[in-house]
Parts: C-alpha cells; sequence; structure tokens
C-alpha cells in the first residue's frame, strides 16, 4: 500500500503564491512519475504538471511560466510552486504517484 498525502494548501489574495507538498509513504523502493492535478467545483479533475524520476517535467499550457514542479527522491516527495495565482487556480489540488495512487487532495482558494 503507498499513502500519498498532500499539504500546503490555503487562502491566498490574486497575484499570490503557494507552495504545495506531497509526500509518498509505504511499500514502495523508489517512485517513478509523480504529478499534480486539480478540480474545480463542477469541473472535471484536470492535469497539471508532471515529474519523472530523474527530473523530466511537462505541464498544462495554462500553468507554464507560473507553476513548478519538483521533487526530492530521497524524501520521496514533490513539489508545487505557484506563483501569479489567479481566481480560476481555486481548485482542491491532488497528487498522484502514477498509475495508481492519489493523495486527498489539498484546497487552494484564491481570493481577495
Amino acid at each position: 500500500q503507498v499513502h500519498v498525502v498532500e499539504t500546503g494548501g490555503g487562502l491566498v489574495q490574486p497575484g499570490g503564491s503557494l507552495r504545495l507538498s506531497c509526500a509518498a509513504s509505504g511499500r514502495i523502493y523508489s517512485l517513478g512519475d509523480m504529478g499534480w492535478y486539480r478540480q474545480a467545483p463542477g469541473k472535471e479533475r484536470e492535469f497539471i504538471a508532471r515529474i519523472s524520476h530523474d527530473g523530466g517535467t511537462n505541464y498544462s499550457d495554462f500553468v507554464k511560466g507560473r507553476f513548478t514542479i519538483s521533487r526530492d527522491n530521497a524524501k520521496k516527495t514533490i513539489y508545487l510552486q505557484m506563483n501569479s495565482l489567479k481566481a480560476e487556480d481555486t481548485a482542491v489540488y491532488y497528487c498522484r504517484v502514477y498509475v495508481s495512487y492519489w493523495g486527498q487532495g489539498t484546497q487552494v482558494t484564491v481570493s481577495s
């Protein structure tokens, strides 16, 4: 069993920044690809970014230049640095350990 826990969500003003963390634990020797997704109220869950074990990344177009995904393999943790946040970034943010494991999500609210 693999446990995935996201932290770092909260309330931030438009234009502000947040850094999300995702820690994996349990029956894993090393992690492969991991990623971030989000789901806004009334919308489908959408892909944000993905990072491979050796640090290769890809992003959805709507976050390029604003969000950065990174990882610390020794800590089995990935991060999502979010800058220039907008109201439309408000959502529950989920971490995924590919292919099968998801966290419970952390709420990000961007509002003045």
